[in-house]
């Protein structure tokens, strides 16, 4: 494997491809809402991994072949599709007792507690600038989630599903750091594949006998063709894209990114015709967008990994 282009422009092109990571990641959020109503959201979530991992297949057994890796490696590939497993259960089991806005909220604890695994597990260093940083982009993404209304902020009530969600906020914070851990040199397409067959395996086991008992025929068209949209740009490209980009610039600086969802969630419901938000919101995204640039500062490849 050839080693990560560590030139200037090697990690530009690397940045702009979070960028448009976290950017289809944010569309998932209207799609999912569009398409909720159609099948039980957990047997979705399966349903997306499922087609993913039927569609990416075909790629890698072209590009790179595909022979079974080993027990030891697909220890390591299980290990990380369990926390994405975990956090999809989680999300959807605290969303039948807790509302979006909470959710939305907890889920910008999540660059935060990466970058605490990060420091623990591959010894990333995080410096004083860079915890300043993670600090103000989650206050810019909690700005913008409550518009700037500290009224709304104070009136969050956690309760059940809270703490359910949070629990899968710590295991989705394991993801990037353990795919910088657990990375061999083997292509990024391939270790995509089989965790995003881990995570469809972990969710089969989740949804127990459901995948059988639903009437498939009752479901509309757009149900099965916001599944194919979910597994092709929110699953297999905004995976693929973000474990080629773990290893070139450290997981911190990849999840940091996720803080641009709150920003892109109002870009797209202004683009839907939902209107533009307050003013007030303004504040809040300029301090996102200042605290990803400390984020990214001096960002490098990790040498190990090449």
């Amino acid at each position: 494997m050839a080693a990560p282009d560590t030139s200037a422009g090697g990690l530009l092109r690397v940045h702009a491809l979070m960028v448009l990571s976290w950017g289809l990641v944010a569309t998932s959020f209207p799609v999912g809402a569009a398409i909720a109503h159609g099948l039980d959201p957990k047997l979705l979530t399966l349903l997306r991994f499922i087609l993913a991992s039927a569609l990416f297949a075909p790629y890698v057994v072209l590009r790179h072949g595909l022979t079974w890796p080993g027990w030891p490696a697909m220890l390591r590939y299980a290990t990380i599709g369990a926390c994405i497993a975990t956090f999809f259960w989680c999300m959807f089991e605290a969303l039948l007792l807790t509302s979006a806005l909470n959710t939305g909220t907890l889920f910008t604890l999540v660059p935060g507690i990466s970058a605490i695994y990060a420091a623990v597990l591959v010894r990333e260093r995080l410096g004083g600038h860079r915890l300043v940083a993670l600090a103000c982009g989650l206050i810019g993404a909690l700005w913008v989630i409550f518009r700037g209304d500290p009224a709304r902020l104070l009136a969050l009530d956690l309760n059940l599903g809270d703490l359910i969600f949070f629990g899968g906020c710590l295991a989705m914070g394991f993801y990037m750091p353990l795919v910088r851990r657990f990375h061999r040199g083997e292509p990024t397409a391939v270790m995509t594949l089989w965790v995003l067959i881990s995570a469809a395996g972990w969710l089969l086991l989740f949804n127990n006998t459901a995948l059988w008992r639903i009437p498939w025929w009752h479901s509309e068209g757009k149900v099965f063709a916001g599944i194919a949209y979910l597994a092709v740009f929110t699953t297999i490209a905004t995976f693929f894209l973000q474990q080629y980009a773990t290893p070139r610039i450290g997981p911190t600086r990849v999840t940091s990114y996720s803080y641009l969802i709150p920003a892109f969630v109002v870009g797209i419901e202004w683009l839907a015709g939902q209107g533009l938000p307050p003013p007030m919101t303004l504040p809040g995204i300029a301090v996102i967008l200042i605290a990803i640039v400390v984020l990214q500062r001096g960002a490098g490849a990790d040498p190990t990994l090449g």
